[in-house]
Formats: C-alpha cells, sequence, structure tokens
C-alpha cells in the first residue's frame, strides 16, 4: 500500500521537484521507513511546494536540509462517476481540485500551458490508485456527496472473494420461500414433466440474464446499486430510472411476500393456535387465514423495519445465521430421500373412497372400532353423520365407500413417480383425489364443501404455476449488489453468479424428481399439509426432522425479508439521489450515517399493501412481473452495447453473445405474459409512465449510455437511407432555416420568429435555427457559445424543436451565404429559409444591413429555396395566444410552386391560427374573364382539399397616377443625393427620416380621400386634368407631399420608366391589398425578386416598403422553384 518514490534531483540537483519530473529518474525506495529524510547533503538548497490533487496525492513538505521530497500514496475515495449531474473524472479538464498545482519543472516545459487542463500521467495514476468503490453501506456514499464536509476518513479496501462476497449470498437470495412452501405442490399439480419445464424456462431466463450482467458488471468499475447503475449507464436515464423503480417495487414486494411466507410457516406449522380469526365453519377456513395473515404480517413488518431502522450492521451479521437455516435444510431434504430407499417415513394419509380427508379432527381412519366388544363410532363418523349414534343419518359418500390408510411418503423404491408424471389441474374446490383407489360417486354433492376434504384451495392452470414459482429463481442481482465489497468484482460477479444459478438450478431440477419419486400425488397436492396432520408437506419428507425444515424455512424467510428491506431503500436512495425524478428527491437523505430512514417508511408502506393481498400465491406473480421486467432491460442492455460496438464496451467477460441476450430477452418478455397477461400489461404501463415522466420533467444526463449510441446509429443509418435528391411534392413540408439576429449582449432580437416556426411546423420536419456572428472564431468564441446558449433557452421558451447553429464570420453576408449553402446534413437539409424583414433600413447608418437582405434573397434563389420574409414580426402572435374569428388572406399575383397555399392550410393546424378563416386573393387584368377565373380557382382549391373563399380582384390598366411618380422621383433623388454628398452620421438620419414622413403623409394623405371618387388616385393625365388638379390642391392648401405638378413634367420625363412602371405596381397593388385586408390576421404575398442589376437594389427595397405600407402582419412569400402542392393522392 504505502509505496515510496523517490525523486533524484537532476543538473547538479538544483532545482524544484516537480510532479511531471518523474520520468527523468524515478527510484523505487524499498525502505520501509515513512520518515522523510533521503541520503543527500544539504548543500543545494530544494525548495518543495506542499501540492494538493483534490484531496488525494499530496508533496508532504519535508525537512529543509533535505534534497529528496516523498511521494505519498494514500487510499482515500475519490470522486467521479457517482452519477451526480456532471460526473466528476481524474482524467481531463478537471481543474476543480487541482487549483494551485504549480509546474515549475524544466523536463517537461513543452507541455507546461497545457497542464492546467491535462493531468501528467503520474498525476493521473496516483487519483486512480486512489479510488475506492463506494461500499454498499451508505456511509461513503453520503460523505462522497458532501463536497464542503471534512476531509475524509480512507476507507479500507475490502476484500471479499468471489465464494463469501458472491457465490454465497446469491445462493441465499435465490433459494426461499418458494421451495418450502410451494415446490412441493407445483410438483404435485403440474407433474414431473411440467414441472420441470417450469424449472427449465425460469432458470433458462436467469442464467442468460446473468451472461448479460456478467457483460455489464465486467465491463469497468460498476459501483453499489447494482442492477440500476448497470442499466442506467447502459440505456440512459429513463430505462434506467423506469427499470430502477421496477426493480426497487421487485424487491419490496418480494419483501412482502417472505414476510407472507414466514407468517404462513409460523400459524399453520409451528403454532396454529396462536391465529386470532378462528373459523367456525370449514368454508371459512380461507379466509380466516388471510385475516391473520394481514394482522401477523403488519406486525412482523413493523418488527423488521425497526430492526433495519436501528441497524443494518445486525441484519448483515445475521444473514450467515439465515444461510446456515437454508443449507442445514437442503440437505435434511436430500438425507430424507436417501433414508425413504430403505426406510420410508410414517406419514399415513387418510383416504375415503379415492378422496383425502384432513386428518385434524380425528386419531383413527375408521368409521367404528370395538372397545371392550362394544361397536362404538369414531370422531372420523361425527364428522360425517348427524350424531354418535350408530344410526344417525350420514352422509351418502361416507356410506357408499370404505376409508383406507395409504402411506403418504412411499419412497424411492415404490415407483410412485409414473404416477406423477402428469399434470392434475382443476378449478377452485376441486377435491384432491387418488387414481390408485376406487369410488363409489354419489348424486348429490352439494353437502361436500362442509366436508373435512383436501380441495383445491385456487383454480389451477400451468401459467399460474410459472407466476408463482418465478420469484424462487430471482436473487442472481445479490452479487452484482455488493461489487464494491469484492477484492475483484470484474472476476468474482460471473463466476459466482453463474456458479450459484448453475448450483440453485440442480437443486432446483433434482427436487422436482425427488419430490415425485418419493411423495404420493394426494400428498404432493396437499398444499398446507392437512391430510398429515398440519405437517409441511416437504418437512415430512426430511431428516432427521420435519422441525429441521419448519424452523430453517422460518429463519430463511426471516432473513430474506430482512434483506429486502434493507436493500430496497438503498435502491430507492440511489435512485433519488441522481435527481431523474424530481419528486423522489426527498427520498434521498437519510440519518446522519447515511441510513435512507424516508425511502425506510416509503418502503414499508408499499410492502404493508402486499401484505393486505395477505396471499402467497396473489403477491407472486406481482413480484415476477417487475423482475422479469428488470431481466428483460439486462438482456436488453447488453445486446444493444454488443451490437452497436461501441468504443468503450470492452468486458473481460468473453462468453457473451448478442444472440442470447435477445433471445434472453425474448424469454423475459414471454415469461411476463405467461405468468399473468393483465400483471404484464399494468407492469409496463407503470415503467412507461415512468419513462416518460423522466424524459418529460428529469434532469438531463449524460452517461455515455447505449440509447444514445442507439440513436446515432439509427440517425446514421435514415440519413443514408435518404436520398439527397428532393422529396416527392406529396411529402414535401417547410424544412425551415430560420436566420435569427442577436443583440450586442447576444440576446434573441426577434423570439416571435421562433414562434411563427413553431406554429408553421407543429414540431414536424427540420428547423435549423442560424445566426451569424462578425469576427474570427478565436476571438469570439466565449460570444459564440453564449450566443448559442441564448437562442437555444429562446427556442425552449417558444417550443422550437429543432437545432440551433452560430457561425462566425468576417463578415455577415459571408455568414449567412455559409449557413444556406452548408446547414443541414444530407438529405435532412432545409429547404425555406425563415428572416425578419429589415425594418430599420432607412435609418441605418450602414447601407449594408439592407444589402446582407437582398444578397441573401438572392442566394436562396439561386439555391432553390423557398423565402418567407415576416415583416412587423414583433406584433405576431405567440404560442399562448388564440386568435378570434378573423382571416388569413393569400394574395396570389403569380405562381411559384403552390407555397401560398400551403402555408395557411399548416398555420391552420396550429391552436393559434385554428379559428382563422382562409381567403385567396387573385388578381385579374383588363383581357381576364374574372368569373371563369373564380370557378377555376374554386375548382382547384377543391381538388386540392383546402377550404377558402375565393375573390378575383380587377386591376385596370389605367395610366400611371401623379403619386407614383411623386414616389418615383422622391426614391431616385434621395438614392442620388446620399450617393453623392458624403453626409455626416445626423444629417443623413435626418434626411432619410424627412423623406419617409412625407412619403408616409402624402400616400396617407391620398388613400383619405380615395373613397370620394376612384379618379383622384387612378388619374389619366390629359391637360385639362392637369390644371383641374393644380387648381384643387391650391385651393384646399393641403400640405400634401405632391408638388406642383406642372413644374414637376420635365422632371418626370427623365425618370427611369422601369422603375416608374415597378412602382405604379407597387402602389396600385398595395392600394387593393389594403383595400381587401387591413383588417386580416395575417397576409400572405408573393415576394417579387431583386433585380439582376445590384445598381437598383435599393429601389428593391423601396418597392416593398411602398407594397407593404399600411399592413400589419405580413409574410412575404417566394417559391424555390419546385411545386409543393399537388392535386393528387
Amino acid at each position: 500500500m504505502g509505496e515510496r518514490f523517490v525523486v533524484v534531483p537532476v543538473d547538479g540537483g538544483v532545482g524544484v521537484a516537480g510532479e511531471g519530473e518523474h520520468s527523468d529518474g524515478v527510484v523505487a525506495d524499498p525502505a520501509p521507513d515513512p520518515g522523510g529524510g533521503g541520503g543527500s547533503s544539504s548543500s543545494s538548497a530544494g525548495t518543495v511546494e506542499e501540492k494538493e490533487a483534490g484531496e488525494d496525492s499530496v508533496f508532504e513538505p519535508q525537512d529543509p536540509n533535505a534534497v529528496v521530497p516523498i511521494l505519498e500514496y494514500n487510499r482515500e475515495p475519490n470522486k467521479y462517476g457517482d452519477g451526480v449531474p456532471k460526473e466528476n473524472s481524474p482524467f481531463i479538464n478537471n481543474t476543480d481540485n487541482d487549483k494551485g498545482n504549480s509546474y515549475d519543472g524544466t523536463n517537461m516545459a513543452l507541455f507546461e500551458e497545457e497542464m492546467d487542463s491535462n493531468p501528467m500521467v503520474s498525476s493521473l495514476l496516483n487519483k486512480l490508485a486512489n479510488y475506492t468503490n463506494l461500499t454498499q453501506g451508505a456511509q461513503e456514499h453520503e460523505e462522497a456527496d458532501d463536497d464542503e464536509g471534512p476531509k475524509k476518513k480512507a476507507v479500507k479496501s475490502p476484500q471479499m472473494g468471489t465464494f463469501m462476497g458472491v457465490y454465497l449470498p446469491c445462493l441465499q437470495n435465490i433459494l426461499g420461500v418458494i421451495l418450502f412452501l410451494r415446490l412441493t405442490w407445483i410438483v404435485g399439480t403440474a407433474g414431473i414433466l411440467e414441472s420441470l419445464a417450469i424449472v427449465c424456462l425460469c432458470c433458462s431466463c436467469t442464467m442468460l440474464t446473468a451472461i448479460s450482467m456478467s457483460a455489464i458488471a465486467t465491463n469497468g468499475v460498476v459501483p453499489a446499486g447494482g442492477s440500476y447503475y448497470m442499466i442506467s449507464r447502459s440505456l440512459g436515464p429513463e430505462f434506467g430510472g423506469a427499470v430502477g423503480l421496477c426493480f426497487y417495487l421487485g424487491t419490496t414486494f418480494a419483501g412482502s411476500m417472505y414476510i407472507l411466507g414466514t407468517i404462513e410457516i409460523l400459524l399453520t406449522y409451528i403454532v396454529p393456535k396462536a391465529a386470532i380469526f378462528v373459523a367456525e365453519k370449514k368454508e371459512d377456513e380461507v379466509e380466516a387465514l388471510l385475516n391473520n395473515m394481514r394482522v401477523y404480517g403488519t406486525c412482523c413488518l413493523t418488527l423488521m423495519s425497526i430492526v433495519v431502522f436501528v441497524g443494518v450492521k445486525y441484519v448483515n451479521k445475521l444473514a450467515l445465521v439465515f444461510l446456515a437455516c437454508v443449507i442445514l435444510s437442503i440437505l435434511s431434504i436430500y438425507a430424507g430421500v436417501i433414508k425413504t430407499i430403505f426406510e420410508p417415513p410414517d406419514f399415513p394419509v387418510c383416504m375415503m373412497g379415492n378422496r383425502t380427508l384432513q386428518n385434524h379432527n380425528f386419531d383413527s381412519c375408521l368409521k367404528t372400532e370395538v372397545i371392550d366388544n362394544l361397536t362404538v363410532t369414531t370422531k372420523l363418523w361425527q364428522l360425517f353423520c348427524e350424531g354418535p349414534e350408530l344410526n344417525a343419518t350420514c352422509n351418502d359418500y361416507f356410506v357408499n365407500n370404505n376409508l383406507t390408510l395409504m402411506q403418504g411418503i412411499p419412497g424411492l423404491k415404490s415407483r410412485v413417480i409414473s404416477e406423477n408424471m402428469w399434470s392434475e389441474y382443476g378449478p377452485i374446490g376441486t377435491k384432491v383425489e387418488s387414481k390408485k383407489l376406487d369410488s363409489d360417486p354419489v348424486g348429490d354433492s352439494s353437502q361436500d364443501i362442509y366436508m373435512p376434504y383436501v380441495v383445491n384451495d385456487i383454480t389451477t392452470f400451468f401459467t399460474l404455476l410459472v407466476g408463482i414459482y418465478f420469484p424462487s429463481v430471482t436473487g442472481i442481482m445479490a452479487g452484482s449488489n455488493r461489487s464494491g465489497d469484492l477484492r475483484d468484482a470484474q472476476k468474482s460477479i460471473p463466476i459466482g453468479t453463474i456458479l450459484a444459478i448453475a448450483t440453485t438450478s440442480f437443486i432446483y431440477v433434482t427436487c422436482v424428481v425427488l419430490f415425485g419419486a418419493c411423495i404420493e400425488g394426494v400428498l404432493l397436492r396437499d398444499k398446507f399439509g392437512d391430510s398429515v396432520k398440519g405437517n409441511l408437506v416437504i418437512g415430512t419428507l426430511s431428516w432427521p426432522s420435519p422441525w429441521v425444515i419448519v424452523i430453517g424455512s422460518f429463519f430463511s424467510c426471516c432473513g430474506a425479508g430482512l434483506q429486502s428491506l434493507t436493500g430496497a431503500p438503498r435502491l430507492l436512495q440511489a435512485i433519488a439521489r441522481d435527481g431523474i425524478v424530481p419528486f423522489l428527491q426527498v427520498f434521498g437523505h437519510g440519518k446522519a450515517n447515511g441510513e435512507p430512514t424516508w425511502a425506510l417508511l416509503l418502503t414499508a408502506g408499499i410492502c404493508e399493501i402486499g401484505i393486505l393481498i395477505a396471499s402467497l400465491d396473489a403477491v407472486a406473480p406481482i413480484l415476477s412481473m417487475f423482475f422479469l421486467m428488470c431481466y428483460l432491460f439486462v438482456n436488453l442492455a447488453c445486446a444493444v452495447q454488443t451490437l452497436l460496438r461501441t468504443p468503450n464496451w470492452r468486458p473481460r467477460f468473453k462468453y457473451y453473445h448478442w444472440a442470447l441476450s435477445f433471445l434472453g430477452m425474448s424469454l423475459c418478455l414471454a415469461l411476463m405474459f405467461i405468468c399473468s397477461w393483465y400483471y404484464a400489461i399494468v407492469a409496463m404501463a407503470i415503467a412507461s409512465c415512468i419513462y416518460k415522466y423522466i424524459e418529460y420533467r428529469g434532469a438531463e444526463k449524460e452517461w455515455g449510455d447505449g440509447i444514445r449510441g442507439l440513436s446515432l446509429n439509427a440517425a446514421r443509418y435514415a440519413l443514408i437511407r435518404l436520398e439527397e435528391a428532393p422529396p416527392h411534392t406529396k411529402n414535401w413540408r417547410p424544412q425551415v432555416l430560420v436566420l435569427l439576429n442577436v443583440d450586442s449582449d447576444q440576446g434573441v432580437k426577434h423570439p416571435r420568429l421562433l414562434s411563427l416556426t413553431t406554429q408553421l411546423k407543429a414540431g414536424k420536419g427540420l428547423t435549423i435555427v442560424g445566426n451569424v456572428l462578425e469576427g474570427t472564431y478565436l476571438t469570439k468564441e466565449a460570444e459564440a457559445k453564449k450566443a448559442e446558449q441564448n437562442i437555444k433557452s429562446a427556442m425552449s421558451a417558444e417550443r422550437t424543436k429543432g437545432f440551433c447553429h452560430v457561425v462566425v464570420s468576417s463578415n455577415l453576408r459571408d455568414g449567412f451565404s455559409h449557413l444556406i449553402q452548408s446547414a443541414g446534413l444530407g438529405g435532412m437539409k432545409h429547404n425555406t429559409v425563415l428572416m425578419a424583414w429589415p425594418g430599420t433600413w432607412r435609418q441605418s447608418n450602414d447601407p449594408q444591413s439592407w444589402k446582407n437582405f437582398i444578397e441573401t434573397v438572392r442566394e436562396s434563389t439561386a439555391a432553390h429555396h423557398a423565402l418567407l420574409v415576416a415583416k412587423n414580426v414583433d406584433s405576431f402572435p405567440t404560442n399562448q395566444d388564440r386568435l378570434g374569428e378573423g382571416t388569413i388572406d393569400v394574395w396570389w399575383v403569380v405562381h411559384d410552386g403552390g407555397m401560398l397555399m400551403l402555408l395557411p392550410f399548416l398555420l391552420r393546424q396550429h391552436k393559434v391560427w385554428r379559428k382563422c378563416k382562409m381567403r385567396i386573393f387573385t388578381v385579374a387584368q383588363m383581357d381576364d374573364n374574372s368569373i371563369q377565373m373564380k370557378k377555376d380557382l374554386q375548382m382547384f382549391l377543391y381538388h386540392l382539399r383546402l377550404d377558402a373563399e375565393v375573390e378575383v380582384v380587377e386591376m385596370h390598366d389605367n395610366d400611371i397616377s401623379a403619386f407614383t411618380y411623386e414616389k418615383t422621383l422622391v426614391m431616385e433623388q434621395r438614392s442620388q443625393m446620399l450617393k453623392q454628398m458624403q453626409l455626416s452620421r445626423t444629417e443623413r438620419e435626418r434626411e432619410a427620416q424627412l423623406i419617409h414622413d412625407r412619403n408616409t403623409a402624402s400616400h396617407a394623405t391620398i388613400n383619405d380621400k380615395a373613397d370620394t371618387g376612384p379618379e383622384r388616385v387612378h388619374m389619366t393625365w390629359t391637360k385639362d386634368k392637369l390644371f383641374t388638379e393644380r387648381n384643387r390642391n391650391r385651393e384646399c392648401n393641403a400640405n400634401v407631399a405632391v408638388r406642383d405638378l406642372f413644374n414637376m413634367k420635365p422632371e418626370w420625363e427623365s425618370l427611369n420608366q422601369s422603375n416608374v412602371r415597378r412602382m405604379h405596381t407597387a402602389v396600385k397593388l398595395n392600394e387593393v391589398v389594403v383595400n381587401k385586408s387591413q383588417g386580416a390576421h395575417l397576409v400572405l404575398l408573393n415576394m417579387p425578386g431583386p433585380p439582376k442589376n445590384r445598381g437598383g437594389d435599393e429601389n428593391y427595397m423601396e418597392f416593398l416598403e411602398v407594397l407593404l405600407e399600411g399592413l400589419n402582419r405580413v409574410l412575404l412569400v417566394r417559391g424555390g422553384g419546385r411545386e409543393v402542392i399537388t392535386i393528387y393522392s
């Protein structure tokens, strides 16, 4: 343990001994002296700094005259792999424990900058040497979680081997109550062949599970927590929590079963007179027994809980005593079987005809007997007759059939085995009858229920017996649960567990055959030994006395019950401390020494439910379900890890295969439904609810589990299968790339953009939220991570399911271009770009803001992506809003693939827009037949299965209005001025604002006048109208931005006619849209493409601004150049 490393100084010894210098001269000093002195002279004054690693290895300051420091390895538990939210590790990036370490050595100077995050090998090995497994007890667990507690004491390394640490605990847990109380009855009822089938089925299931468990247990260190730890770290927190709680419930109900077994032995075989409830009539016996079980079971549970609460150490000390009882009992059975060859025990069974009688209230199996030459009736006569007189009226069956004494245990040589080969199932109340004896049947059997016959207390069938028997093979996890106490867990767990299962399987198989070969069938089917004066049936076979088995099984059940009440609360505590089920947090706390008090209380409460059921045969299938569920997932965990070929999957146990694990898993599933299909469904429902709850509410955990690996493999497989070719029109849905902006603090600017995405997607398809930061990644790394975190928080708040992608680029334009080109993977790429309209582009000093917008429009078009631009996005509804009666208006000007039709349909799937109606407007030219257009459009929508109102709006080819010329002129003048004059920032802002205000005022004024006469807006400019308009404007003296039209005529002629036509379209279309759709909840409009000549970019922004003026919520839509909606099925 106390190895010493002497660091030999180099270069004359002048320098500081550092942790990194071991490679140059490390000499293992064999001297046992733990003192500090090396043998060197004090010529060189070496300074040794005290170095701490967590609380682990320490350079102790030595005598100042000594040069040689001593590196002491102390054995203290290191905190890692404990399942708390971030698992600590001694390997890399664990700087918290190494603060203050200085690496002054010169030999490793090349790596000195990395030593804060990457430890030296010597430091790593020291930490690994100091790591000690958490033991089964909870005290060390408590200390490990208490980060701010006092310095921990060194835990003595446990030294248990395979035999004591795994084999015997497994043996004790597997052999138990069912073997002693029910196995003879199962053999008698199912017959030897079917009993062997049950045993083989159940033992095969546990053997296959043990192989899978051995593989998982030997794949690294398994701390205390056993099966829960293995499953949760292999299959993830959801499966781990669900199965862990199932295993906990199974262990708790096992406690109930053992306590019920204890009370059954006590009241039936040891002190029957202690019963509180005594049946006056035979038909009330079962109910009286159950009530006795409930009362005594509750008392026993209370007593055991107190014992566990007071001190677990006493339970552990008694474990060997309980194990000795089990082994002695089994040895006595084998001894009794051997003795039957020479001298079978005398346990006669009284038979009337072929029916078995309960031998409680009579001594001799006779109707009458002669005493002093007088024939008198026996006690048996009085049970079947109305009185003791010889002429009394008696039961017909009693009169017609003779009494026979049959030897209950004829022995191995009797060939009774051939009679016990086949099953004898029957409904409740069926009399236990012998096929060897003759019987004279009687017509009226209505009085039989009052007679002392041995009958079936429950309806028997094969699947029921499987459920009752299965708990007798559970307990295989006992070794892995003690992994913290083992000298070499990776060697001991597989050998010990598999040997224990092999041993117990041998015991069960031989017991089935030997019971069938030694005991009469009628006695085997007598569950409570009523025919042999209330003796335990298996006890009648044992040697030297039935009491060996009775007392042995009593203590065995007591011990198993205590073990369950000890283990279950610790399992619940381990789950609670992992923090994956929030409402269980309270059960993680306990007494000062770590004993799980609250968990013990809950366990006792659940255990009481099992005791109130009161029937061993009813409780056994319940815990069978939970254990089978646990074993199923152990097999699944092994199979998943094996098939995924996870790099970390390197078990030392080599004799496993995924096919064996799948076979074990299938067997577990089959057994669940064989035992009880409705219990199986309930157990699966409980596990599913826990799984979904942990998934929905539980803390995020990353345990390197196999399900994540499975997800990655499935995603990779799907991506490879998913062709990069565009999907069929029927499958097309918007896969959205959301271009989001953040402010200077990396906060999300327009969270409503994410709301719109959620409403559009309804959780389906792909969503990528992209953002670009300007700069270089090396300087902006922290900001990029912060932005990503903020965007993810906003996505979570808006319930947007998707991925976040933050790119750092030298300029924003390139960044957005990179996102549009490269976001997504394989066939999972976006086909639609969603962005916000740059509302402040006119006020911006930097023209790059709107130029970037137009370039993004061009990039999307070039990439054949659809484009959605939301104007006034901050006024869009949140996910909590519910829009009332209203409309979503679609202005269908040009057809570009049907996006305009599809988007309202998708939005109306979401509850925000569900009450909105869809209206479609289309624009007719002068030469179009608007009536026919409306009919055609209605038919088209009918074939598309879309419900919408249709309206055709006619736009006449009027002459271009003065307002249009004015807007165009102002636009070009402003553009020219900004190009020619290098205005200061404030002047440019003032100029831009002034022009914006004038335009808005002029448009608003003309719109107000629109209702007095259409000719005022749609003017055809003749000479008369020109003078009329001039005079009207002068008379009204309105401060309208339309100038002296006559004087402006020369300026109009110099305007770019293309711009004038575009502005004309924008003004006319805007007027029509505002007139029809100003009150709509949302307006969807075709987005015109940007000009090919980049010189007109600013004019393009003006056109769009005019087009959208006066509208609140607008979604500009630009198709991706392909059909996205079809009339075909």
